[in-house]
Formats: structure tokens, sequence, C-alpha cells
């Protein structure tokens, strides 16, 4: 027998993907629109997608669609109660970015606690030449040997950030919504933290979870680092935070928006201390490598009739 495969946004996954070993048709589109999405995908039994939304009102109208394969972790794109009940399959990526995005982290807060960015952009424009001994120093650096590191969300991505950081001489303390041994409650969290880490999904009780009130009970002199999920923090709030000094700086690599092209409050270029990375936390060339092959391991394995990374509702 053979398949029909549609990916979706190819353009999502920036390394090679092997050709499936099985007997197949193969297309694929850098970018699809809502508008677009049936008449792609009305001869294939497997799509890919990365961040192409498959609703219930599209999944209703592509009866041979058996396979929905995310080039991802998160699966909030699908409609996942909706494919069980039309008896379709969804797959999703796991475990491929505990190197890539706690490097991601890690880097943000070296950035922030070194000033490094502040220090770059004065020597681009030659205040170094200006100065009458071998260093200046206008912009605070402090160690992260010492640091208390404070993580929401305690999964694989918290756990690997919080190994790494104990490794370079941080103290690291943690909550979660599933309890744990040694887990702090929230409020703790906030008030004793030298940085502060997200790594929680983006849910109805986690949205905003870093809100006006949560960023006053931190530490004046403390960082709010989130790679994990826009709309864990309410933004603008952030950006009063950092205007004002209530706290010291933030380094993100996720907006509510994205691509933010209707704007985005941490995007004004005047707000202190804030580091804004284009969501490539997870984009190592190794991670999107792993990803990739994980990909097509879940779609053989699915042909293979021994289905993996299954997603339930």
């Amino acid at each position: 027998m053979s398949h029909s495969i549609v990916f979706l946004d190819r353009a999502t996954l920036g390394v090679p993907l092997r050709k499936a070993a099985f007997p197949h048709s193969y297309a694929e589109y850098d970018a699809t629109s809502v508008d677009d999405l049936i008449d792609r995908l009305t001869d294939a039994d497997i799509a890919i997608t990365n961040k192409v939304p498959l609703r219930a009102a599209t999944l209703e109208k592509l009866p041979k669609l058996k396979l929905i394969a995310v080039a991802a972790t998160g699966t909030d794109v699908i409609d996942k109660s909706f494919a069980k009940s039309k008896g379709v399959t969804v797959s999703n990526i796991r475990g491929y970015a505990v190197n890539t995005v706690p490097e991601h982290t890690l880097a943000l807060i070296f950035a922030l606690k070194r000033s490094l960015i502040a220090y770059h952009l004065d020597t681009q424009r030659g205040k170094w030449q200006t100065v009458n001994q071998f260093c200046y120093f206008d912009h605070p650096i402090h160690d992260i040997a010492g640091s208390t590191l404070g993580l929401i969300g305690y999964g694989a991505l918290g756990k690997s950030v919080g190994s790494k950081a104990e490794a370079l001489g941080m103290k690291v303390i943690a909550t979660d919504a599933f309890p744990f041994p040694g887990m702090v409650d929230l409020d703790t969290l906030l008030t004793q933290s030298d940085i502060i880490s997200l790594h929680c999904p983006l849910t109805d009780s986690t949205r905003n979870i870093i809100n006006a009130d949560a960023l006053k009970k931190m530490k004046k002199s403390a960082f709010l680092i989130n790679t994990a999920r826009g709309g864990l923090v309410d933004e603008q709030a952030l950006a009063d935070a950092l205007r004002s000094g209530e706290i010291a700086g933030a380094g993100f690599d996720v907006l509510s928006s994205e691509p933010p092209k209707n704007g985005n409050p941490l995007l004004d270029p005047t707000i202190p201390n804030l580091i804004v990375t284009p969501h490539v936390a997870w984009a190592s060339v190794e991670a999107m490598t792993g990803l990739a092959n994980q990909l097509m391991d879940n779609v053989e394995a699915w042909v293979a009739g021994s289905p993996r990374n299954v997603v339930e509702e």
C-alpha cells in the first residue's frame, strides 16, 4: 500500500528530512494558510505540521487523513478530541530539546548577569576608545555562582536547566503543577529567587502566571527568563516593571503572538535590560536533526502498525 504524506510548513524545520522507508508520495510546502488546508490534504493520509492548525472544521472535510505527525512537542494546534473521534492518530516529538533549551536559558542568564549586550553595544559605538584606563564599569557585572534560580515547571527541561545550574554553583528551587519532594510554593519562589525561569506549559491555570502582582513580589535585583511559551507572562506588566526598575532585567525567547506582526509591548527598544530572541531556543542544529529523525520514526512506526509518541486528549 502506498501512502500520501504532506508536510504543511516545511520551512519551520531547518535541517534535511530523510525519505520515508515505505511506498509513498510526498509533497511539502514552506507554509500553508488555513484556506489552503483542504486542497493540500484532500488525498493525504499522513499530515505533518508544526504550527499549522488542524481544527474540527478542517478535519471533518478530510476523511482520508489517518495520521497527524506534529513536528514539535506542543499539540495545541490540533483538535485532539475530534481527531480521536474520527480515528485519526496524533503523534508528537519528545525529549529532543533537553540540551538546546537549557543552554539558551543559561545563555540569557549569563548575558543579563554580566551585562554582555550593554558592553558589546558600547564597544560597537566607540565607548572603549574614550576611556583613560584599560576597562570601565558602566554596567553591573554579577557572577551566577551563588545565585538562587527558581524554576516554574520541573519537567524534563526544568530538571535539565536545574542540573546545569547546580553544576555552575547555583542554588535551585522549583515549583510545578505536580507535587514533588522539596517543591516550594510559588510565592516562596518569587520572593527568594535571584533568577526565575519558566518551563511550564501554557494552560488556563498558567496563563499570565507572572503578572503585575507576581512581579511586585520579586527582588528588585531579579531577572526573569522565558523560553517556554508566550502568554505565561503579562507582557505589558513586564514592560512596565522593567521601565520602573521593579525587576532588574529579562530574557525572552517567546511572545504571546508569533510572529509579532501587530507589535508587542516587549519589542519597544527603549525598555532597559531586556533581551528578546525569535523563538530559537529549541533550534540548535543538533536538536533539529534529532527532531527530524524522531518525526520520521513516528511516521514509520505508525505505518508499521506500532504507533509511538501518541498524544491522547
